[in-house]
């Protein structure tokens, strides 16, 4: 019985600790026993806080028999992304630059997490500093995909998508950029939710590009996402899901997304989207000259804050980082305060379009990735394939990032594949309950 609480959902595992089925010390300790002699645990978890989760759990357990229980995910394990701080455990980003940074005070969403009972596991593996999509990560450890093990698992919340898809979490909080929570949520058969840009504190979180850096679940259920989102705002009252319904449904597949789709994640694409057709979704298409505008202007946008934030700490020690991504960083150098401020501006422009083109529908899909999981060993040897792949991966995702959308991705019943929906900003609440009833119809 222990070990098929392996494999259950945190709403589940919840609803067990409710009716006195679970205990939350067995539970961690089951979960702690599954990464020390799973195979991969080592290259998924860069370390563990095994003595702060079971004073956790301990304390979840005498809550719970007392019934006095904190909220729905009280005693329920999850583990963090190496860029939210966890006071007196290191977090590194996944980077050279920062070994042993040991800070004092846990990132705000830690302890919101932490008031509603939730148990940390420990911290998970990333790309480094967050700067890449593939998950691929040299200095420190490389998380497997689950189902190539011979691939990466997607970036940059490598190790959060592989600790719950291998069983060593239920559920797992990382970090989206350009895409670091719905890449390796797709690639990894799980739901992962990008949220609105300002929604969740970033205070106490590593940064990348502040403008552009969320906070988001991945896991194995719209339930878990809906549950955690309210968890890390410290919310008693989840988003309702009862009566979720596809009926009067109207999506957009916006086409600029299908443009450089291979075969397969189109074909899981293809395959989602008719089943939410057969279940009543109305669908139309189009494609939006704005969005290729936008996508323009990544490189000015994202790579020149980051630079920014990151300069001093590379340039006083370069040989640390992975040249693939100290290189990535400082194309932001390239760029002038003037070519900054313009592109937001322009940006801020084109975004009240696309939502004003988008107004009338309930949401935006496309394919969440646009290339299946790449294999780790090419990456390593073959610049090109890194240089085209890395690209290719976030193509999609960061089209959310740009338009400041709320984003949802879901499997779509094809290994690696998902399906990408996108909301509009703060529609985070009405997103998660289409995805209820999406992921009901894509079953």
């Amino acid at each position: 019985m222990a070990d098929d609480w392996r494999w259950q959902t945190a709403a589940e595992l919840g609803r067990g600790i409710e009716a006195g089925r679970i205990d939350p010390v067995d539970l961690a300790g089951t979960l702690f026993d599954a990464i020390k002699a799973h195979p991969h645990g080592d290259r998924i978890y860069a370390r563990l806080t095994e003595d702060r989760a079971m004073a956790e759990a301990k304390a979840s357990s005498r809550r719970a028999k007392l019934g006095q229980r904190l909220g729905p995910l009280d005693g329920v394990p999850i583990s963090w992304k190496d860029l939210f701080d966890t006071a007196g455990t290191a977090t590194e980003a996944g980077s050279a630059l920062l070994r042993d940074r040991v800070p004092d005070m846990d990132a705000e969403v830690v302890q919101m997490a932490s008031a509603e009972g939730l148990v940390g596991l420990g911290k998970t593996h990333m790309s480094e500093l967050a700067f890449s999509g593939l998950g691929l990560n040299p200095i420190t450890a490389t998380p497997p995909c689950v189902n190539d093990e011979g691939a990466v698992s997607g970036g940059s919340s490598s190790g959060a998508a592989a600790s719950v898809a291998f069983g060593l979490a239920p559920a797992a909080i990382g970090s989206d950029t350009g895409g670091s929570v719905r890449i390796p949520a797709a690639w990894n058969d799980l739901v992962g939710l990008k949220t609105t840009w300002g929604r969740l504190s970033a205070r106490g979180t590593v940064p990348l590009a502040a403008r552009f850096d969320t906070t988001g679940p991945l896991c194995r259920s719209v339930e878990d996402a809906a549950l955690l989102l309210a968890a890390l705002e410290g919310r008693k009252r989840t988003t309702d899901l009862t009566g979720a319904s596809l009926r009067g449904v109207r999506l957009l597949v916006l086409e600029n997304g299908l443009t450089e789709a291979r075969d397969e994640p189109r074909a899981g694409f293809d395959l989602a989207l008719g089943r939410l057709m057969g279940a009543g979704v109305e669908v139309s298409r189009a494609a939006f000259d704005i969005v290729d505008e936008a996508l323009g202007m990544s490189a000015i946008l994202f790579t020149t804050e980051a630079y920014a934030i990151w300069r001093d700490a590379i340039e006083a020690d370069p040989d640390a980082m992975y040249p693939q991504i100290r290189d990535r960083f400082r194309t932001g150098g390239q760029f002038s305060g003037a070519d900054y401020v313009a592109a937001w501006k322009r940006l801020d422009v084109v975004r009240a379009e696309f939502h004003r083109l988008t107004a009338g529908v309930d949401a935006v899909v496309l394919p969440t990735a646009a290339n299946m999981p790449p294999n780790l060993e090419r990456l390593m040897t073959d610049q090109e394939y890194y240089v085209t792949e890395n690209l290719l991966t976030l193509s999609n995702t960061r089209i959310g990032n740009l338009m400041g959308s709320a984003a949802l991705t879901l499997p779509t019943g094809m290994p690696s594949t998902g399906i990408m929906f996108l909301g509009a900003p703060m529609s985070d609440e009405r997103l998660l309950r289409l995805g209820a009833a999406a992921e009901r119809a894509l079953a």
